[in-house]
């Protein structure tokens, strides 16, 4: 099954424009689809194309890379080995799991100046040292996030209107509490599911949430493995599984220590980048003073770390449990689940934004002759100024943080949002919006 990505027109836009003096890279955690999005682009666009896949490749093509210096042979020899006819300035030559070869890689410059084909690698973990440390990396490489499935991606497979959302956000006005709670209903579905390609083609298959539960488990078993190729003590999947935990306790940061119970030093600061690069998890960085810059003011040592699937994040909330029973999904979807899931609405949003090509922000600061401080949970910015998001998974309380924030940094506020469950509404210049509108205001 084949779903439309949006990470397919980029690569459209990078064949018009710049595939003569580039190769492309997909790029983002394993399952996020990037293998069946390159496929699938080559034969659409191209009339021909030649798939090497490096985890299952014979020894015959690795062979063909290792003298790289003649080129005439080596595509005389691929296309021998492949049976497949190459034409120039016609022809795509997919490099899959590239970062399992790095000769590969590094050959790019070679076969990119040399100008007859294009080329289109895709990578998972691609930046781990362990995997790049001996080659040159490609100056002639362009990189195409591909991430999990976005909720404008899940609508359109699985029949959704989302077209519709556009028009509610357009009108800008409340829609009444039936509407709206069917629209949280259908939000939830894609909270439960997630956005990876077999877990939403599990849904659409009809599979029960406990089907589409065990798919879920099989991709985490597969990023446990390769964080043990990466270190065997397992402190990264102990820092991974420690996330939802972590974010339940509404704490300031994401702390090493909580997870992996030594002392931090340069070795695990290590890890946590190795986990940040799997693309696995998205890391949310304090912006120590949002009146200067967002990026300039990321504190690196202050972070909060997201799942980077929501539906993942759903299945290790409850993986202390063989499976998870359909009757939790049953009760999440509509709403009746005994915790306070506030954190799991922040991974959405966290998802959502990402997405949307940003990196993630928050603020925090301490309350004046208190141990207590005050926290907006997400920043984007908007021209010179900003937008701030305080998430709520009921939309109840007094939303001081967000309050306080608007006040301390007036001059820099552009929008503040309240994302819950409640309808459009408004409270003072506090603008109230359900969590399905979140992607039409990062636009």
């Amino acid at each position: 099954m084949y779903f439309k990505r949006k990470a397919y027109n980029k690569l459209l836009e990078w064949k018009k424009l710049y595939s003569d003096k580039y190769a492309v890279l997909l790029e983002g955690a394993r399952r996020v689809g990037k293998s069946t999005i390159a496929e699938n682009f080559a034969k659409n666009e191209y009339k021909s194309y030649i798939l090497i896949d490096f985890s299952k490749v014979t020894d015959n093509i690795l062979d063909c890379f290792e003298d790289i210096g003649n080129l005439n042979i080596f595509f005389l020899r691929l296309q021998a080995e492949t049976g497949i006819t190459l034409y120039e300035h016609d022809s795509l030559i997919i490099f899959d799991e590239v970062q399992l070869f790095p000769k590969a890689r590094q050959a790019i410059k070679h076969l990119v100046s040399d100008g007859r084909y294009s080329y289109l690698e895709t990578g998972s973990l691609i930046s781990i040292r362990k995997n790049v440390k001996d080659i040159l990396i490609p100056s002639e490489e362009m990189k195409i996030q591909v991430y999990p499935m976005d909720y404008e991606e899940f609508c359109n497979a699985a029949g959704c209107s989302y077209e519709l959302l556009q028009q509610i956000f357009d009108c800008g006005t409340a829609i009444g509490q039936a509407t709206n709670r069917k629209l949280m209903r259908d939000l939830r579905i894609y909270m439960a599911v997630g956005g990876m390609p077999q877990a939403v083609e599990a849904y659409i298959n009809g599979e029960n949430f406990s089907k589409i539960d065990m798919v879920k488990r099989q991709i985490i078993s597969l990023y446990e493995e390769d964080f043990k190729k990466i270190d065997t003590s397992g402190r990264i999947s102990a820092m991974y599984h420690s996330i939802p935990a972590q974010l339940s306790k509404d704490v300031k940061k994401y702390r090493i220590t909580t997870a992996i119970g030594k002392k931090n030093n340069i070795k695990t600061e290590e890890l946590l980048y190795e986990l940040i690069d799997s693309k696995t998890v998205l890391p949310c960085y304090n912006s120590t003073d949002p009146r200067v810059s967002l990026t300039d003011t990321k504190d690196f040592d202050s972070y909060k770390l997201y799942l980077s699937d929501t539906g993942l994040f759903v299945t290790l909330m409850f993986i202390d449990r063989p499976v998870t029973e359909n009757d939790i999904y049953a009760k999440m979807l509509s709403d009746k689940l005994p915790a306070n899931l506030g954190y799991l609405y922040e991974n959405l949003i966290a998802q959502m934004i990402a997405a949307s090509g940003r990196e993630l922000y928050y603020h925090t600061w301490e309350k004046n002759g208190s141990t207590h401080y005050y926290e907006v949970d997400f920043l984007t910015s908007e021209g010179s100024k900003l937008n701030a998001f305080e998430i709520k998974s009921s939309g109840s309380g007094k939303h001081e943080s967000i309050k306080e924030f608007c006040r301390k940094f007036s001059q820099n506020v552009n929008k503040a949002y309240l994302i819950s469950q409640k309808d459009v509404g408004m409270e003072d210049n506090l603008m109230f919006k359900p969590f399905y509108l979140m992607p039409f205001l990062i636009k």
